[in-house]
């Protein structure tokens, strides 16, 4: 507690002295709060890995890296990461200078929480390598994706313009950013450790009885990519953020853009679903339901946040404009083909996977779980897709209540998330829970089988036009709102 305090005179001196002004005029203040927050990151993660909970690993990351970023987020940025502070210095956001310095003492605080986990704890291995049966490729592969996610999340939640009107900035930035590492964590942990983070990478790679700093060079590299590719798909989905006020004001996404958006959050999604599948991770319902509400969050500005055909034709059906019909067959088909080429990527690391008998075929997918029939398994599908579709309309697509005194939206892709995670924990013995065609299509590029696709995609769609039919009965006030203004339109 005495720490605390005494850290927290130097991280924020602007609630110390009563002044707004102690910040601009303290400028170590970020640095002492990226050195804390990397500090106390880096070491979380040593502890679990070296003495934590392995089931709740991910999740314990994840949550510090929420309270770290909401805690300096307000006074550094809540970078935390080389990975993050290079992507938004590519985006123009950060001075490289600054960045510089984020950089040395972001790999300080790793360097020194890694020795702190040293003396307290014995390191009986080394952490920083490829996960036996993976290879350094799989490895790769792992940390450039779910980098490229963190530092994409971080860019739409705490950096956009959009995200973040001026005064009215979201609250939802560190639920999201951290959430990321709970998607990749129980998805690729057991292929590279999902480090993510260059000065985790380090950290592990610099102990003295295992030493590691070869790999932890080589994975840091790979998360500088991810970053990199991070930077350049913000601008594919948010070139608004280059405009002028004027044009920045009165900017509609185009088509193109809006299908950008939808193919990099269905392919997040279903990319992590299939590759806990195919690790047998027991949290594919929480990592997969993680993925859906970093990307919702990220995304629902440029183009709703679908991420899904069936949550696509809810949308078309429930009316407003919200979606018209050329929209949301782009979009459908945007989202078949993301969800394919992740199942396709996802094969890769099956066929890594010695459990698989490489000369029988795939298990079937999309079949009903033991003791159950098909018709169980439809109707299951049916109803939670239902429910995260109906859920999607009411908290995504609706006003906010008059008595909000934020414009911002903080909790619709918690919500639409939760949804997920209640339907895969529910229903994932009977059907699977796969409540979306696009991780159907994925599943079945993945395991090379169409099982029972089509059956499925029809119970899932069936469960999106429910959702459109029941929301006009649940909100008629929606509908009058689009019929006034369409009177007070002139003729």
């Amino acid at each position: 507690g005495l720490c605390a305090g005494v850290a927290f005179r130097w991280t924020h001196p602007a609630e110390v002295s009563g002044s707004s002004d102690a910040v601009d005029a303290n400028n170590w203040a970020h640095l002492v709060c990226e050195f804390l927050g990397t500090y106390i990151l880096v070491f979380t993660v040593g502890c679990c890995l070296l003495v934590g909970d392995t089931a709740w690993a991910c999740t314990s990351i994840a949550c510090i890296l929420v309270a770290m970023v909401y805690a300096t987020g307000h006074v550094s940025g809540g970078h935390l990461n080389p990975a993050v502070t290079f992507a938004v210095a590519l985006a123009g956001n950060m001075r490289w200078t600054d960045a510089f310095k984020y950089w040395f003492i972001q790999f300080l605080a790793g360097l020194v929480a890694a020795g702190t986990d040293h003396v307290l704890f014995p390191y009986r291995e080394k952490l920083l390598v490829p996960v036996e049966p993976f290879s350094a490729g799989h490895a790769m592969l792992v940390e450039v994706i779910y980098t490229f996610m963190l530092c994409f999340v971080f860019l739409n939640c705490a950096v956009s313009k959009r995200n973040n009107p001026l005064h009215d900035g979201n609250q939802f930035f560190g639920l999201a950013i951290g959430f990321v590492l709970v998607a990749a964590g129980y998805a690729g942990g057991s292929i590279s450790k999902a480090a993510l983070n260059p000065a985790v990478a380090f950290g592990l790679g610099l102990n003295i009885k295992n030493f590691a700093l070869p790999q932890g060079i080589l994975w840091s590299l790979w998360e500088m990519l991810g970053a990199t590719f991070a930077a350049a798909l913000y601008f594919v989905v948010r070139p608004d953020e280059k405009a002028t006020s004027l044009s920045f004001s009165t900017y509609v996404p185009m088509l193109g853009t809006k299908i950008a958006s939808e193919f990099i959050g269905t392919f997040m999604v279903v990319f992590t679903l299939n590759l806990s599948v195919v690790l047998k991770t027991p949290a594919v319902a929480w990592s997969s339901a993680a993925a859906l509400m970093c990307m919702t969050y990220s995304l629902r500005g440029v183009s709703g946040g679908h991420f899904n055909p069936a949550v696509t034709l809810a949308v078309v059906t429930s009316g407003r404009g919200k979606c018209s019909q050329r929209d949301g067959c782009a979009y459908a088909a945007t989202q078949l083909i993301a969800g394919g080429i992740a199942g396709l990527l996802c094969a890769i690391f099956r066929a890594a996977d010695p459990s698989v008998d490489k000369t029988s075929k795939f298990v079937p997918t999309h079949s009903a779980g033991e003791g159950y029939t098909l018709l169980a398994a439809g109707c299951a599908e049916m109803t939670f897709t239902f429910v995260l579709a109906y859920t999607l309309l009411a908290v995504a697509t609706t006003a906010l209540p008059e008595t909000q005194r934020s414009k911002q939206n903080s909790h619709f892709a918690l919500s639409i998330g939760s949804c997920l995670t209640a339907g895969g924990y529910a229903i994932g013995a009977v059907s699977g829970a796969e409540l979306n065609p696009a991780v159907s299509l994925g599943l079945s590029v993945q395991a090379f089988s169409l099982g029972a696709l089509v059956p499925y995609a029809l119970w899932q769609l069936t469960g999106g036009v429910l959702a459109g039919a029941i929301f006009r009965l649940t909100h008629p006030a929606e509908f009058l709102e689009v019929a006034d203004k369409q009177e007070q339109k002139p003729s």
